[in-house]
């Protein structure tokens, strides 16, 4: 009895033996006993009987497939439909990484959405006169009602085939995915496809299982997904703070999977169907301790950050680095289907390469040293260079007003510069003596190197890492004090000193000039220093060398018949001359060396 009362899936329209039965359980459906598995749809949310379970039901109908289906007087659709169709125009999903082309909903899609959309009531059916009287019209705002908006709803009536399986290739080819997940006669996708109205076994009506976005990932195979953090990791889910309204099927963020992040119906954002529609509500949902080890919410909030919170709504993954708005988000930096945990034992150690990508990164897009956009960056500066290159969204100021002004990073760091800090490569002077070992000439700097977080480097495995925010500006990992009259100190220039040794510098192991110039002039190292470097188009290695590139509101021209000019020349190792003003003291070709 129990297989009589299964009724025919609607993708079954193309099978008459299976259609022909439902006329035969229309008489008997209303006394088959409840199923507890409810794999009929017999005491599911689809029995709309007066018996049925839901809040939406008959007040005096009996019968459970009427609302459906009927032997006679249908609409003449099969399988023997009973309802009207709902309108013809839909809002439908729209984005721009979508490879497909998605069009109006049809068939089984437009089926369900008689009911789903809310806009015909639910005991209107073709084959009565006067409609069937029912607790609730319509169905109810609430996750059952996709209204006909449907832009907010995993697409649905397009072509799922071979030819959009090779135009984005993070889609499985449809010959691979399983028939438990049977498309439209054309191959285009339907509600059907993950839906069978008929069981709920799996809860939802669903095809497949939840668990581990199954589902999910039986159509889309997202690069670098199984090894992802948001994949495999075991931390409970319980203590999310921000979407509080509805409770996550599965307990971990690997069981959760595609769902921690992602609503498949009625997303709080269209685009790429994100839970919340402020993108950075969707990393912090789980990154602000509640989940996640770290707490980067509060990062964020320190007084130099990334300010996420400042923009929304001008990310988006297709964009042109070189022409994109000014923004920062998450996704920026950050991959969410392929970020893995933090880096192997090595992190930390000086490279004498430039810095790969770590984990965190993984799979994310960049601009190379010569300018061009990667699909996937291979170096960490990569992925700075997004912003802070040759994009329209960099900062057009610098924080220092110096004789050579430059907020192109990638033009400061190229290795063929008059002198840079070794980031894109290796500085092969041995003029620098003061290193800390184990760094060496030939050592090569990731920018996390200077910007990080300032608890990176507390020894807390469980302390904020990454430049998300720090209380040092301009965000960096340790202090590092500008502008005139700075008292020296370790903590004043804690960020040179964790590569520079300090004694090397006030004993003028390189500079004979520098203790006099740091203690007792009081001058700060960006008084002289450029940290970046000197872009090769603005600079020479006879004015410009040892990242010497003065800061104007602490040295001002040489007055008087000397062209009123600011001038240092490098004169060979650990010589040179200077032709300025600083501190009220006017120097002329001041000669110096060892």
């Amino acid at each position: 009895m129990i297989s009589e009362c299964r009724v025919a899936n609607h993708e079954a329209a193309g099978k008459p033996k299976r259609v022909l039965r439902v006329g035969v359980v229309l008489s008997v459906l209303s006394a088959c006993p409840p199923v507890a598995a409810q794999s009929s749809v017999v005491g599911s949310p689809h029995d709309l009987s007066v018996s049925g379970p839901g809040g939406v039901h008959a007040l005096f109908e009996e019968q459970v497939c009427i609302f459906c289906h009927a032997p006679h007087n249908a609409t003449g659709q099969t399988p023997l439909w009973n309802r009207h169709q709902p309108p013809t125009h839909y809002r439908i999903y729209e984005s721009s990484t979508t490879d497909a082309r998605i069009d109006q909903p049809s068939g089984p899609s437009k089926m369900c959405l008689s009911c789903h959309d809310g806009s015909i009531a639910v005991g209107l059916v073709a084959s009565r006169e006067d409609p069937i009287a029912m607790s609730r019209s319509t169905i109810p705002p609430g996750s059952a009602d996709l209204t006909q908006d449907l832009s907010d709803d995993h697409p649905i009536g397009f072509r799922f085939d071979r030819a959009l399986a090779s135009r984005d290739r993070q889609l499985r080819s449809p010959d691979v995915v399983t028939d438990l997940l049977p498309l439209g006669r054309h191959g285009e996708l339907q509600c059907t496809t993950c839906h069978d109205p008929h069981n709920n076994e799996l809860g939802d009506f669903l095809r497949m299982p939840t668990m581990r976005s199954a589902i999910c990932t039986s159509c889309h195979d997202m690069t670098g997904w199984d090894t992802c953090s948001h994949a495999t990791s075991p931390e409970r889910i319980l203590g999310r703070a921000v979407d509080p309204r509805e409770p996550l099927p599965h307990a971990t963020v690997g069981d959760a999977a595609c769902l921690g992040c992602h609503k498949i119906h009625s997303a709080g954002s269209s685009e790429r169907l994100l839970r919340f529609k402020r993108e950075e509500d969707n990393c912090l949902n789980c990154h602000n301790g509640s989940v996640g080890a770290l707490n980067l919410e509060n990062e964020f909030r320190k007084p130099s950050a990334h300010p996420v919170f400042r923009y929304a709504g001008r990310h988006d993954p297709a964009e042109d680095s070189r022409t994109q708005r000014r923004h920062v988000e998450c996704a920026d930096c950050h991959n969410p289907h392929a970020a893995a945990g933090r880096a192997d034992a090595d992190f930390g150690l000086p490279a004498t390469t430039p810095v790969l990508v770590q984990p965190a990164m993984r799979f994310v897009s960049g601009v190379d040293r010569s300018g061009h956009p990667t699909d996937v960056a291979r170096y960490e500066y990569e992925v700075c260079f997004k912003c802070h290159a040759d994009g329209l969204s960099r900062d057009v100021r610098s924080n220092i007003v110096r004789q050579v002004t430059q907020t192109n990073t990638r033009l400061e760091f190229q290795t063929s510069n008059p002198s840079f800090h070794p980031v894109l490569g290796a500085r092969r002077s041995n003029d620098v003596v003061s290193l800390i070992p184990p760094m060496q000439v030939g050592s090569v700097l990731g920018c996390t190197d200077c910007h990080n977080s300032d608890q990176a480097d507390s020894g807390n495995p469980f302390a904020p890492a990454g430049p998300h925010g720090s209380i040092y500006e301009p965000l960096l990992a340790a202090n590092y004090e500008t502008g005139e009259f700075v008292t020296e100190s370790p903590q004043a220039y804690a960020l040179c000193y964790r590569c520079h040794d300090r004694r090397s510098i006030l004993n003028d192991e390189s500079f004979p000039l520098h203790n006099i110039h740091v203690v007792r002039g009081r001058a700060s190292c960006s008084a002289c220093h450029d940290a970046h470097g000197i872009s090769r188009t603005q600079g020479d290695a006879r004015n410009h060398s040892n990242l010497i590139n003065f800061d104007l509101s602490v040295v001002r021209p040489a007055a008087g018949g000397l062209g009123s000019r600011i001038e240092y020349v490098d004169e060979g190792r650990f010589s040179g001359s200077c032709t300025l003003t600083c501190h009220g003291v006017t120097h002329v070709r001041f000669q110096y060396g060892r």
